[in-house]
């Protein structure tokens, strides 16, 4: 992946981490992510920063969602499996 694509998937990560914030109302932690001392704006740090932020922030990110999801996947998906997804 080339480190412009990395820092397009660290924008999208960011991204993605405020939007299930601001629709679940719960607060994904990041220490980890956090004490990595990057965004995607620090352009001029090295690809593998940025790649290790992303892996880091992905998996906090999946962390707070497996940890405050209510049913397990498998009844999630039975639930849904004739709901018709919607764009946001």
């Amino acid at each position: 992946m080339q480190k412009e694509e990395l820092l397009h998937l660290h924008m999208l990560m960011v991204q993605i981490k405020k939007y299930y914030e601001s629709v679940s109302g719960n607060t994904v932690p990041t220490e980890e992510y956090d004490a990595l001392s990057i965004s995607p704006i620090h352009i001029h740090k090295n690809k593998n920063v940025h790649r290790v932020a992303v892996l880091t922030l992905g998996s906090e990110i999946v962390t707070q969602m497996k940890a405050t999801m209510p049913v397990s996947g498998a009844a999630l998906n039975e639930a849904h499996a004739d709901a018709v997804p919607a764009e946001h």
